[in-house]
């Protein structure tokens, strides 16, 4: 018998007035499954994520997260549910310490197996700097706390918007590291990348996307790049 997935999304659209950024597509994740979605700057990965968590337009079609309807609660309710998002840019409050910002996600999210010691086993710097204010971390260090509070709402499913983009190669392999752990311990993650072979190198399987539709999806080691350029690019 076949396992319902945890976030079953179709026919899924998302609008910015009379703008439509995504197509009508079909997605979903497994609980203890990475889920790559690459895709050129424009493509509607983020305008997707953010969507599924009410942040983002108007969306037509269903999402569906553990048999419930999202479109039928507001981004707190959501996130109570079980979904966390990495977002785009980090969004950290820049006067508060880091162990402030870590804590938002704690206090708003489920409360579980997953605390700040944890997070701190993970990022040993974020323990070393934890009464700092964000706003004296590095870029690599602020993305740390980005994933540290959304993992801290101990999702079930976990949404992460371009965690690696304008960070060293090393800080970038630090936060890759975290991706298999936690979906080792049963979450469902979402990894929306530009960088294409740092989000394969953990999928199991991908989406791609161009100009808000799903041009190729697969499992990375069953296609090989060339198609994968072509539907990135569309050429």
């Amino acid at each position: 018998m076949s396992v319902a997935p945890l976030l079953d999304v179709r026919g899924f659209s998302v609008f910015y007035d009379h703008f439509q950024a995504v197509h009508e597509v079909d997605v979903t994740v497994a609980a203890g499954e990475i889920v790559s979605i690459i895709g050129a700057n424009g493509a509607g990965k983020s305008s997707f994520l953010k969507a599924l968590v009410r942040q983002a337009g108007r969306s037509t079609g269903t999402a569906s997260f553990e048999g419930l309807d999202l479109s039928r609660y507001s981004t707190p309710e959501i996130v109570k549910l079980g979904v966390g998002l990495v977002p785009e840019g980090r969004k950290l409050f820049s006067s508060l310490t880091v162990r402030e910002n870590l804590w938002l996600g704690w206090e708003l999210g489920r409360q579980g197996a997953i605390t700040l010691d944890t997070v701190y086993e993970w990022f040993p710097v974020l323990s070393e700097r934890r009464n700092q204010r964000a706003r004296e971390l590095s870029g690599g260090q602020q993305q740390m706390v980005a994933l540290g509070r959304a993992l801290l709402t101990n999702p079930k499913l976990l949404l992460c918007d371009e965690i690696s983009l304008g960070l060293a190669p090393r800080v970038v392999n630090e936060l890759y590291a975290i991706i298999p752990a936690a979906r080792d311990r049963g979450l469902g993650i979402i990894v929306v990348e530009q960088d294409i072979s740092k989000s394969l190198s953990v999928a199991d399987r991908f989406y791609c996307f161009l100009e808000g539709e799903v041009s190729l999806t697969g499992r990375p080691r069953d296609v090989n790049r060339e198609s994968i350029m072509q539907h990135y690019f569309g050429s």
